[in-house]
């Protein structure tokens, strides 16, 4: 009976609100009707808020976020294009090595696990393209397997100074309604998320903003592509209020009321209560003594990494947390598995979750005998305040 009081701080899937979990256990509507096609333009309009875009197209395709990440690529490349990479850890490397697979002749910038890429770094690699031959950038914005934050804003205009034609693509999977991201303001021209991060869905949906430097580049794209085709996908949004292919339609009525509740907080207040989330979790734990993997000036609000303390194995620290209080963190991933745990503080989360999760990860760490720093619960009250 208790393992339904699981509760997830994973960097996802994330919690789910009661109210969008009652929109998936409703009967389907049919995926071409006009009360589909309504909340599908509904939902349309709530991504282009939640991305502060009013230029940029909202695609919604049945899928998880690497299906977004493929989508990218197979719509804005041709073989042999240049493209510039930005690899921080799993998911940085992830789609690096998908566009060599496509055939690209990727350009990587290798950081440090934990770290996050620097504008000199950036610098030096477009310094090399004197011809102008990159077409496409990739860029992580929340990297979910160390929790960095890339500067996306700040390397969008190095990359457009340098040539107004290459498109920037980012992955914000993670990082999408847990830290300020504005697609215009900022000149991004591709975004792309996925529902089970701060979108408080379980995974099935991804998303793709496409904007018009993107399309540009998609129309000259050679690439062979079918159901990840954006003009099948925007001529059927934008002429028929529809997909061209079957769509999950539970989880876009999910989506709906998923989107109500974040424009109902307020993007802004979402922002910062993720803020909050982040702030109070990174100074407890490294006031009850635990060292974490990023900097504070580098640091994902969507997640916080924590190394292993000497001599406790990260698989204990795990197991108990999950048996002795039904509460899931994750393990490191890659070259970071049993190195790292990652507790996340993502979607549908609030300053209680993370004073329960802090709780009992300090009475897991007390039963496991590590030396535990009696003033982290002060240090929690003192960043809230």
């Amino acid at each position: 009976m208790l393992n339904q009081k699981r509760f997830l701080m994973i960097p996802g899937p994330t919690p789910v609100p009661e109210s969008v979990l009652i929109e998936l256990a409703k009967h389907p509507l049919p995926h071409r009707s006009p009360e589909f096609s309504q909340i599908l333009l509904e939902c349309t309009e709530g991504l282009k808020e939640i991305a502060q875009t009013k230029l940029a197209i909202p695609l919604i395709f049945a899928a998880s976020g690497t299906g977004a990440m493929e989508a990218v690529l197979v719509n804005l490349l041709t073989t042999g294009d240049h493209v510039l990479a930005v690899n921080n850890g799993v998911f940085g490397k992830r789609w690096a090595d998908m566009a060599s697979l496509f055939g690209a002749k990727v350009e990587r910038i290798d950081c440090p696990l934990g770290s996050a890429v620097k504008l000199e770094q950036v610098k030096e690699a477009l310094d090399k393209d004197k011809d102008k031959k990159i077409k496409l950038v990739l860029l992580t914005f929340s990297e979910t397997s160390t929790g960095i934050a890339n500067p996306i804003k700040e390397i969008a205009e190095l990359v457009h100074n340098h040539n107004n034609e290459i498109v920037v693509a980012i992955d914000a999977i993670t990082g999408l309604g847990a830290m300020p991201l504005k697609m215009d303001e900022w000149g991004l021209d591709v975004i792309i998320s996925g529902s089970q991060k701060g979108f408080m869905i379980p995974p099935g949906l991804a998303f793709a903003w496409v904007g018009e430097r993107a399309w540009k580049l998609h129309e000259k794209s050679k690439f062979p592509r079918f159901y990840w085709d954006w003009t099948k996908a925007k001529n059927s949004l934008l002429k028929d209020k529809t997909t061209p292919f079957t769509p999950n339609v539970s989880f876009i009525c999910a989506l709906k009321e998923a989107l109500r509740l974040m424009l109902a907080e307020g993007i802004e207040n979402t922002w910062a209560r993720h803020e909050r989330l982040k702030q109070s979790t990174r100074k407890s734990v490294k006031a009850m003594g635990l060292e974490l993997l990023t900097s504070d000036a580098e640091a994902s609000a969507a997640i916080t990494s924590i190394k292993a303390p000497d001599g406790i194995e990260i698989k204990d620290i795990r197991q108990k947390l999950k048996k002795d209080w039904q509460i899931v963190v994750a393990d490191g991933q890659g070259e970071l598995q049993g190195k790292i745990f990652r507790i996340g503080h993502l979607g549908f989360v609030c300053e209680r979750d993370i004073l329960t999760g802090l709780s009992a990860l300090a009475e897991v760490l007390h039963s496991l005998n590590f030396p535990l720093k009696p003033n982290w619960i002060k240090a929690y009250r003192e960043a809230l305040a």
